[in-house]
């Protein structure tokens, strides 16, 4: 049981503490859920668990060595899914979400995922070390990861819900603000970390 906690809470850490540098996780998951209200959360928590299944499907890829990328591909890749996203919501603002493609959402967010499990697989080979069943190992912090997305999305659907109803922002003009704003963040990264 503390073994199940331990690796519970270390998946939580991975996406709301950023002292893990989870920055990109955090990024992310506020970006992926700006343009939804309460209203629409079951799409905003089935692409949540899509990409949880992603980062979950790349993280044992590498750990059982079935899969090897190059980490400054990786960390360039990552910032591309928030810059794609950020730009995304950025034409997209205005339209309601109900008006989204599921089926293409779930599925990009699936590939997203599996590159920022990627980008953990070294991390959580350490945390692995000496672990006999690293699937379960794996499961384990996978609920720690969603846990933490789902109290990121949460809290972003409560500003959104605030900012619209009491600031009285027009739900187009949150999500341009914030995803100009994230995207502004990412871009400088992008081209320090350019790899090619």
């Amino acid at each position: 049981m503390n073994e199940l906690l331990f690796y519970l809470t270390e998946g939580f850490k991975h996406v709301v503490d950023l002292r893990y540098n989870s920055y990109d996780h955090v990024l992310f998951f506020i970006l992926m859920a700006i343009p939804y209200s309460f209203d629409h959360w079951k799409k905003v928590v089935y692409a949540s668990f899509a990409f949880t299944l992603g980062h979950t499907l790349s993280i044992l890829l590498a750990t059982y060595n079935l899969v090897s990328v190059n980490p400054a591909y990786v960390e360039f890749s990552i910032l591309a899914t928030i810059f794609v996203t950020a730009v995304y919501n950025i034409f997209r603002a205005g339209k309601s979400p109900s008006s989204d493609t599921n089926w293409v959402i779930l599925i990009l967010t699936l590939f997203f995922g599996l590159i920022h499990g990627l980008g953990f697989a070294s991390t959580f080979n350490m945390l692995a070390s000496g672990v006999e069943s690293k699937f379960l190992l794996a499961l384990e912090f996978a609920i720690g990861i969603e846990l933490g997305q789902l109290l990121v999305i949460f809290i972003i659907l409560i500003l959104g819900f605030l900012a619209t109803r009491f600031v009285r922002l027009a739900r187009r003009d949150w999500n341009l603000v914030i995803s100009s704003i994230i995207l502004g963040l990412v871009l400088p990264l992008l081209f320090e970390r350019f790899p090619f």
